[in-house]
């Protein structure tokens, strides 16, 4: 199996009650679809661990589905893809079997949280729907500047990326094009956030991927020691807050991770950070809150996995 494929997970669709198991595919306009499991096809859905790719296409997925909960989901290593799908499909024939129920559990993807946001939205009247409100109103966008990099709103919004972008975060990774002459054109993978200008409106930005992290220069004044370095590799953030010097002379404090999809440095201002009381239905009293505020990802009473959850969306 291909080297790239390491670290990678293939997501697997199945009907309750069979033991038949689909690839689970989504095309570049967001309609989902099923294929069998061959192993070869290019198109098979490839999520990475920070499961943004996840969260799409199941966004998508219950808007299209009549009835999710007729599915089961699961996800398999790319590397070990066709054994795993023959030992699932193995253990689907016997599924009370201690050990099967041990491997599919394994492998098993839990969509309560997905089933609960399709119910809130679905419970809300029609009219809201159509007329939801955005953190960014679509108006002060300068969608015309979006297309110069090949991509339109209407694409954003069939992929589920347009309501991403208006309430302030970035969109997944998407294919650009940008026409640099008549006969030249460059094609690359990007993700795009919503940048505020002094008149109010906003303009697209560009986060294109890098081949490694910049770790080597300073960050606004912050300069990365070994131990800094390792962190924002291995957990994806420092782990503690920094005082960076966007404006000369004034110092602030951020929160600074590594968006492991472009490897960019993303800083996020920790007086903006608002701790909730619950994180994943574990309710976190006062002393866990106070150390996630500082940005503590590693203390005696939180663990490094709970301080990853709640600063993850801001990447």
């Amino acid at each position: 199996m291909d080297k790239k494929l390491k670290g990678q997970d293939v997501l697997l669709v199945r009907e309750k009650g069979s033991s038949e198991l689909n690839v689970a595919k989504m095309d570049k306009d967001g309609k989902v679809k099923q294929a069998k499991p061959d192993g070869e096809n290019p198109d098979l859905l490839k999520i990475d661990k920070n499961g943004n790719i996840l969260e799409n296409f199941f966004e998508n997925f219950m808007r299209q589905v009549k009835d999710p909960t007729r599915f089961e989901f699961f996800r398999v290593p790319a590397e070990k893809f066709k054994e795993v799908v023959q030992k699932l499909q193995d253990a689907f024939k016997n599924p009370e079997k201690s050990e099967n129920k041990a491997f599919i559990d394994l492998h098993r993807i839990d969509t309560e949280d997905f089933l609960k946001k399709q119910g809130q939205t679905q419970a809300q009247p029609q009219a809201q729907t159509s007329e939801k409100s955005y953190a960014i109103s679509p108006e002060l966008v300068h969608w015309d500047k979006l297309e110069k990099f090949g991509i339109t709103r209407e694409f954003l919004e069939k992929s589920g990326n347009l309501e991403k972008m208006l309430d302030h975060r970035k969109t997944d990774l998407t294919p650009v094009s940008i026409r640099i002459d008549d006969e030249t054109t460059l094609r690359t993978d990007a993700r795009f956030s919503l940048r505020k200008q002094q008149d109010g409106t906003f303009v697209p930005a560009a986060h294109p991927i890098r081949h490694k992290p910049d770790l080597e220069r300073p960050y606004f004044g912050v300069t990365f020691s070994e131990e800094n370095k390792k962190s924002l590799l291995t957990n994806g953030n420092l782990g503690r807050t920094v005082e960076v010097e966007f404006r000369q002379g004034e110092k602030t404090p951020i929160f600074l991770s590594l968006d492991k999809l472009t490897n960019e440095l993303v800083a996020f201002r920790a007086d903006k950070v608002i701790v909730p009381e619950k994180i994943k239905g574990v309710e976190l009293n006062e002393q866990q809150r106070k150390e996630l505020s500082e940005g503590k990802a590693k203390s005696r009473t939180t663990d490094k996995g709970t301080f990853k959850r709640l600063f993850a969306e801001k990447n």
